[in-house]
């Protein structure tokens, strides 16, 4: 249909203006919360918005600027330079003597810029001339200098909720009821698909919205499969660069750890829809056989380097039935982190002793300087003996720790501990025997 063409894009015409029409994010928009105080105090911090794509980053910034009366520059890491926002941070200290205020610099996407540019923010923040206003759909502890890091205050934004989800798209056919004379309606299971596209994100339902507006018949309520054919493809909110891949990866391998079978399925899968590489997760389960299973179930490794080797075999979709059963194997397998600790452990005793040299008992005299300084003397071959061991000392002198790997007590790692036992015994004897 036709519609007065002031009406769209959606998203940017239904940007709150203030704070009582922002939506969502009640933690820091909440009675005495962070935003409502600086906002009541007519104030600003220098601070950081952090939070996927669509929850009011950029929104809740501007409002805070307007609201609390500063003067105030806009920039974007992505288009803009730093040469260009570094003049006007050189004349913020005359505007700040002029207005009594300092500039609100306002830098969207600012983990664009790489640490070493961001650096020129540093000395403007810390004399007060600016106020620093950045958001990032990116981990700050990662992306962000330490050093401005520590002068800025992070604000993390979450997903939006359902609720806040189906308050927008409320606020969304009103707005189109009013500006267009448009009588758009959806059904209840046409409205939860709407929801459920957004996936936390206010920007991608409105851009749905926008384009039923464009393409659907109004006659009557839009149905569910009108939104669906609409959709298509979804694509699934997922960042195989950002923070989602290395916390749905976590959540992997924390539910792999608790033998949750159900848990370790759903992030699988929730990894797969997102378009994760199959190769990158088989890569992290066979770490997980090692550090959380190891040889309490040593099949567990071979279960994993089998269903690797499949996969690259089949590739997907047919591959995918690998990892979920490399999954399922890990979940249920008996756990023990005795590899992982001895990995830590050996790794500061091998430091502390990295000077002591091998003992010249088992050095190979296999030349005429080591022959001459006793290399081999005394070596004692093990498969000479009955038992098949000695009592030759294959450790440096000068090394007083032992019992450098502990297995535990589940699965194989119960036989492992009954040979450990039953070397200590063969040993005993032939102390006793002299």
């Amino acid at each position: 249909m036709d519609v007065a063409p002031d009406l769209f894009p959606l998203a940017d015409k239904l940007r709150p203006a203030n704070l009582a029409e922002f939506i969502g994010q009640e933690h820091l928009t909440g009675k005495q919360k962070v935003i409502q105080s600086l906002v009541q105090g007519r104030h600003l911090a220098s601070m950081i918005f952090w939070g996927p794509p669509g929850t009011g980053k950029t929104t809740l910034a501007r409002i805070l600027v307007r609201e609390a009366d500063y003067p105030a520059s806009e920039f974007s890491a992505t288009v803009s330079g730093i040469a260009e926002i570094k003049k006007l941070m050189e004349r913020s200290q005359g505007l700040r003597q002029a207005r009594q205020k300092p500039l609100a610099l306002f830098v969207d996407e600012i983990h664009h810029f790489n640490r070493s540019v961001q650096d020129a923010f540093l000395p403007y923040v810390e004399r007060g001339d600016v106020v620093l206003l950045g958001t990032t759909t990116e981990n700050p502890a990662y992306k962000i200098n330490r050093a401005l890091l520590s002068r800025l205050k992070i604000l993390e934004l979450f997903p939006l909720k359902e609720e806040d989800l189906r308050r927008i798209l409320g606020k969304a056919l009103a707005f189109v009821r009013e500006r267009a004379h448009a009588d758009l309606r959806f059904t209840p299971e046409a409205e939860a698909v709407i929801v459920g596209y957004g996936g936390g994100d206010g920007r991608r339902l409105l851009n749905l919205v926008e384009i039923v507006l464009q393409t659907a018949d109004l006659g009557e309520p839009v149905d569910a499969a009108a939104v669906l054919d609409i959709i298509q493809n979804k694509v699934v909110g997922y960042d195989r660069t950002g923070d989602d891949r290395y916390q749905l990866i976590s959540a992997l391998h924390k539910s792999v750890r608790n033998s949750d079978v159900d848990a370790s399925l759903f992030w699988l899968y929730r990894m797969l829809a997102g378009g994760e590489d199959p190769l990158y997760l088989l890569r992290r389960m066979v770490r997980m056989a090692v550090e959380d299973i190891g040889l309490a179930d040593p099949d567990a490794l071979r279960v994993c380097l089998n269903a690797r080797q499949a996969y690259e075999f089949l590739g997907s979709p047919e591959g995918d039935l690998f990892l979920t059963e490399a999954a399922v194997y890990l979940a249920l397998a008996p756990k023990s982190n005795a590899l992982y600790v001895a990995d830590g452990r050996m790794k500061k005793i091998a430091e502390k002793y990295r000077m002591l040299p091998v003992p010249l008992t088992i050095v190979n005299p296999d030349n005429f300087i080591a022959a001459n300084k006793g290399a081999g003397r005394g070596y004692i071959y093990a498969h000479d003996l009955p038992e098949k061991t000695s009592l030759l000392e294959t450790m440096p002198d000068g090394v007083k720790e032992k019992g450098f790997f502990e297995p535990g007590s589940m699965g194989f790692e119960k036989h492992i501990r009954e040979r450990m036992a039953y070397w200590r015994k063969v040993k005993d004897g032939l102390k006793k025997k002299g």
